[in-house]
């Protein structure tokens, strides 16, 4: 399984470096793509517990480090709800 990382910009310029155990992230989210916030979390939410449960049939366990990205991600993304028309960019996926 290889690990990956994302970088996003968020609706108000900032960027980040996001972390993923799998390259699932890479079915749900296109470099240089603008998602509207609501798509940006369902598509990450599905990504994330896709990534976990990939690492819980190879080892058994959940990956604790998908999910705490996940709630990362939730928490931003609470920040710019409310904002007309919000969106989130996939910057690069490395």
């Amino acid at each position: 399984m290889p690990e990956m990382h994302w970088t996003l910009r968020w609706p108000d310029g900032s960027e980040e470096r996001c972390y993923s155990p799998s390259s699932v992230i890479t079915e749900l989210f296109t470099p240089g793509q603008s998602y509207p916030l609501p798509d940006f979390l369902h598509r990450a939410r599905i990504a994330m517990e896709r990534a976990s449960n990939r690492v819980e049939r190879k080892y058994g366990f959940a990956c604790s480090s998908a999910m705490d990205q996940l709630d990362r991600i939730e928490r931003r993304v609470a920040d710019f709800e409310g904002q007309q028309d919000p969106h989130v960019t996939c910057l690069s996926i490395t």
